[in-house]
């Protein structure tokens, strides 16, 4: 995983050095767009791929297919009906754990795109200060 630095460019004491050492942490910093970029991708990757796995998982094992699988044991209600709960159970938390990742990438897409702005209107303040 990226270090904070390489997300922000610490001026003055190194965020990371602050913390170990005692020493003030910076109180600027610059967001590093395309660092930031690069996470946000990540986590819509992990959430693609987990969805991809989701809807591969729910096809061998719904209700029918733990039916057809235990074969002699579906006889005993009691066993499937564990197993099709626990497998309803691990569809519902993987499609929660996609949402999240989903919305975290989106989330950070949002923050680079505010910095990317950010970052212009600061530089055209400093071109117009220096006219």
């Amino acid at each position: 995983m990226l270090g904070h630095c390489a997300l922000l460019r610490c001026v003055g004491a190194g965020l990371g050095d602050a913390q170990h050492t005692g020493a003030s942490v910076a109180k600027e910093f610059h967001i590093e767009p395309a660092e930031l970029g690069k996470l946000g991708k990540h986590f819509a990757s992990y959430a693609y791929d987990i969805e991809s796995a989701l809807k591969g998982f729910k096809g061998k094992t719904d209700s029918e297919a733990i039916h057809d699988g235990f074969g002699l044991l579906t006889e005993s209600e009691e066993v499937t009906s564990a197993y099709i709960e626990l497998s309803e159970n691990t569809s519902e938390s993987l499609g929660k754990l996609h949402k999240h990742l989903e919305a975290i990438a989106q989330l950070l897409q949002q923050n680079v795109k505010n910095s990317e702005e950010s970052d212009e209107h600061i530089a055209a303040a400093f071109k117009r200060g220096a006219k």
